[in-house]
Formats: C-alpha cells, structure tokens, sequence
C-alpha cells in the first residue's frame, strides 16, 4: 500500500457514471486521488495493488471474479439494482437517487472508517471550522431535510435571514448543492447519517 494520499480506482466502461462517481468520492473523502479505468487490463497495467479500494462494474468482477475475491473487503461492486450473485462482496446501487446514493457512499466511509480509522488525517484547511455556529445550526436544518420556512420557525429567525445563511454557507464552502452540504456536514460530524 503506497503511503501519502490513499488512492481508489473506479474501473467501469461507462466514462460518465465514471466521471460523477469519482466526483462524489473526492467530495466525500477530499484525502483521496481517484484513478479510472474502462477495463480490467487497464487497471492490470497500472500497478494495482497500490489502490485502497476499487470501485468496480459488476460485469467487470464477474469476468474476473478470482482477482477481486481475493482482495473483496477492498472491492465494492457497483449494481444497477439488488443483486444476488454479489453478496459477498460491498455493493453500491448506481441507479438510485443523488441523496441515497450520497447518503449510501458516507455509511460507507463510516462504516469501514470509524472517526477516520486507517486513513491519513484531513489536510488543515479542512480541518479548520469555516462556520459560524448559526451557520451550522441552519446547515445541520437543511441537510435534514427542512425548508427554509420551517428552519426559519425552528431557530425564530425571520426567512430572509436564513437564505441569507443558506447563501453564505455555499459561498464559503464553495458547493452549490445540497448533496454536497450533506457530504461536509457528515463527514465534519456536524450531523449523524441516522438523520438525512
């Protein structure tokens, strides 16, 4: 396992469901790089065994299932749906809306690493709290589901005030959707995964 920035490989023939998923994975784990590869010889060429883990199509696994078994608490199989033949393997359901599908990748991360367990420590720009506290109250509201009306009645603040929060908590974050309010306000513990 190479040291420094741990790496993933996503190897799936499909270069725009390549080009989303290595997004989320870098919004999810900013301490990550991502490769890709439209084949099995690709990644075969490219030094494998220097990934944490690989995000792979199931037709992939399937026609090399010797090589991922081998390495399964590394390999998490990408399904369009609920499918039998992968039970031994971490499986993510690709065709499912954004916000399960984001809420899914962060269960993930949290399950197989607990408080960061065995991954390098954040950077310290990230590790830095950009926030206000009634930033992250509203940020916490929103990644919760609430609409601003409603996060307006539960802190007694008027609407406008907090669009004005809501405004400079993507400003100052630099994300432009709720998924990815959702990704840092999991991954800093500032909301458990139980309540989006």
């Amino acid at each position: 396992m190479a040291t420094g920035r741990p790496k993933m490989a996503i190897i799936d023939p499909n270069t725009l469901a390549v080009m989303g998923l290595r997004s989320m994975l870098q919004e999810v784990m900013p301490i990550i790089s991502v490769d890709y590869f439209s084949s099995f010889d690709e990644l075969m060429d490219n030094a494998p065994e220097q990934y944490f883990h690989y995000f792979v199509a199931m037709n992939i696994v399937l026609g090399n299932l010797a090589f991922f078994q081998e390495r399964q608490r590394k390999t998490i199989v990408l399904i369009a749906s609920d499918h039998s033949l992968m039970s031994n393997f971490h499986c993510l359901c690709i065709n499912v809306p954004e916000k399960e599908l984001v809420k899914s990748l962060l269960a993930m991360v949290q399950g197989a690493h607990p408080h960061g367990k065995n991954m390098p420590s954040m950077p310290q720009v990230l590790q830095k709290k950009i926030l206000s506290n009634r930033e992250l109250e509203v940020l916490s509201l929103i990644v919760q589901g609430y609409i601003n009306k409603e996060i307006a009645d539960k802190l007694n603040i008027g609407l406008a005030t907090v669009i004005t929060h809501r405004r400079n908590i993507m400003d100052k974050l630099g994300v432009k959707s709720v998924s990815a309010l959702t990704i840092y306000a999991v991954m800093h513990g500032y909301v458990d995964i139980s309540k989006i």
